[in-house]
């Protein structure tokens, strides 16, 4: 009797099963990046069972962010056993961080930052956002840094202690204000770091030229 070949939708799901899987294993052994995996949408509820969910399908639940991990063993266990669906969230602080801002501002952002040659890390490109990966920062460095400046814009987001991202592929084509990730990709991919690991940034030469991008956006003025 022959067997019933794979079916487009099945090999569609495997591949993309696999492409997460691999992506969570380069972050956690590569990358050294802790990492955990998100929740879902499931028939357009969120997967962690709060049907008031304020962020469904783009947040750890189970395990917590807590148990991101850089152990190869675990990260296979639950993208091969616990959760193929889920996306690859990278837990930020310990050794990844970020800052992240609308899309057209980042972008503006990343054409200054390369003609004034500063050093750039990994940038992703999420719906609506790129987020710059910095080395980690302190809440309380980033605060006083953020002092310095005369006006800060409240589209800036900071991923430090505490946070986490999503890498790619993301969570699925789904529109964001539906829920979950959508599509995410690297504008600039990680590049090793000499002794392993991956090269970032010190946020600080960044940061101004981001808030200023970030002000050009929302009110076509200048922050200086």
């Amino acid at each position: 009797m022959r067997e019933n070949p794979e079916s487009p939708k099945s090999r569609s799901q495997s591949q993309e099963s696999s492409a997460r899987l691999a992506a969570a294993l380069t972050a956690a052994v590569e990358h050294r990046w802790p990492v955990v995996p998100g929740t879902v949408l499931c028939g357009g509820r969120c997967s962690c069972g709060d049907p008031d969910c304020p962020a469904p399908g783009a947040h750890p639940h189970d395990p917590s962010l807590l148990a991101a991990t850089t152990d190869a063993r675990m990260v296979r266990w639950w993208w091969e056993r616990q959760s193929p669906d889920a996306p690859v969230l990278a837990a930020t602080g310990s050794a990844v961080s970020a800052v992240s801002l609308p899309a057209a501002a980042g972008a503006r952002a990343l054409v200054y930052l390369g003609a004034l040659r500063l050093p750039l890390g990994p940038v992703l490109a999420m719906p609506g956002r790129y987020a710059l990966l910095v080395a980690p920062y302190s809440l309380d460095a980033l605060g006083e840094m953020l002092a310095q400046l005369p006006w800060v814009p409240g589209s800036l987001r900071y991923h430090g202690p505490g946070g986490f991202l999503p890498l790619p592929p993301g969570g699925g084509a789904m529109d964001p204000p539906a829920g979950g990730w959508g599509r995410v990709r690297w504008v600039l991919a990680p590049r090793p770091a000499v002794g392993g690991g991956v090269a970032l940034p010190q946020v600080g030469p960044l940061l101004g030229e981001l808030v200023e991008a970030t002000v050009r956006l929302d009110s076509g003025r200048s922050a200086h």
